[in-house]
């Protein structure tokens, strides 16, 4: 089972986000082969992290929630929330074989979230520029919550309208993004 984990930073714990990186790391690492997409977000200066999103394959819904808050930053309290839902990786790869690569253009995660009937489950045509995507959904896969992707666009506006049909959202909320996990050797 697929799962979208944003934890959300709480204000001034930059340092302490800081000081925790190679633990936060040194837990990323047990879940490598798991992983299908990480990185931090930030704020609009892109200096101070807001937030660390991770998607990855796990069992079930406890081994997900065991991931998302025993987590070292969690634990620590740098996080002030978690969004934790199945997701539903449609491009079927990770963002380690986005034809992107890591680096050039702006990246940014995509939260579309809502209920009701389902909008913008299946990615749009163009796909070039799509790192992640994949519909937001409950414990048991059956209630569609909503969109989430990870996306290189020249702008936020252009991040955002990577959801077709932005009525069907109660809020779609773009961060500034970028590839994490440790630097490349």
């Amino acid at each position: 089972m697929e799962f979208l984990c944003y934890h959300r930073d709480r204000s001034g714990s930059m340092p302490l986000r800081q000081e925790l990186l190679e633990a936060h790391w040194a837990y990323m690492d047990g879940f490598e082969k798991q992983l299908i997409a990480r990185g931090p977000t930030f704020d609009a200066t892109g200096e101070t992290c807001t937030g660390s999103v991770h998607a990855l394959d796990l069992p079930d819904a406890a081994a997900a929630r065991a991931f998302a808050f025993d987590e070292p930053n969690h634990q620590a309290g740098v996080y002030r929330d978690v969004l934790l839902r199945r997701w539903r990786n449609t491009l079927g790869r990770t963002m380690w074989e986005f034809p992107g690569g890591r680096e050039g253009g702006d990246r940014f995660l995509v939260l579309g979230l809502g209920a009701g009937e389902p909008a913008d489950t299946d990615p749009p045509a163009a796909r070039d520029d799509l790192i992640a995507y994949g519909p937001l959904l409950s414990d048991d896969g059956t209630a569609w919550l909503g969109t989430a992707a990870l996306v290189r666009a020249p702008d936020a506006a252009a991040a955002r309208a990577v959801l077709r049909t932005p009525a069907r959202y109660d809020v779609i909320e773009v961060h500034d993004w970028s590839f994490g996990g440790r630097p490349p050797a």
